[in-house]
This record gives C-alpha cells, sequence and structure tokens, in this order.
C-alpha cells in the first residue's frame, strides 16, 4: 500500500469543499492508497507531464508519485482546475 500526502495547499482546497463533494473525494483519496492499480487515473502532459489526475464528477484531484508515496497537490472544480 501506498501512503496519501496532501500539501497543505490540497488540504486547504479539500475542507472548502461542501459537504457531499468533500465525501466523495475522502473516497478518492482513500482510493489512491492502492496505486497503481487505481481506476481512472490519467497521466497529464505539456507542463503537466509526471503528474495525474483523478476525477469525482466535475472534480478534480492532481498528484503526483515519491516513491511509495502519492502526494496530492491540487483539489478543485474543473472550471478552474488547469488554471495557475
Amino acid at each position: 500500500m501506498y501512503s496519501v500526502v496532501l500539501t497543505i495547499s490540497a488540504a486547504d482546497d479539500l475542507e472548502a469543499l461542501q459537504e457531499p463533494i468533500h465525501t466523495r473525494v475522502i473516497k478518492l483519496l482513500e482510493r489512491l492508497s492502492n496505486w497503481p492499480e487505481v481506476s481512472g487515473a490519467k497521466p497529464l502532459s505539456g507542463a503537466l507531464a509526471g503528474k495525474y489526475r483523478l476525477r469525482t464528477g466535475d472534480y478534480r484531484l492532481q498528484f503526483h508519485v515519491q516513491g511509495r508515496t502519492v502526494v496530492v497537490e491540487k483539489i478543485g472544480h474543473r472550471d478552474r482546475f488547469y488554471e495557475e
């Protein structure tokens, strides 16, 4: 099993979510501990190469893998998700 760690920014994003979405994102985080057998994870390209995204409805998680740790960098709505 992999450990799942949230950056400070991702933890703030998670806490800002409304309850039904918050619960769905928590389930995604639990699934990430089974990396790499996580269905629906897609590798990103371009400037985000080396990172992945996982979605639930209109919400996305952006993460990368370091050794046996999955580091979640960002959680948000798809409308503003890929803007820096």
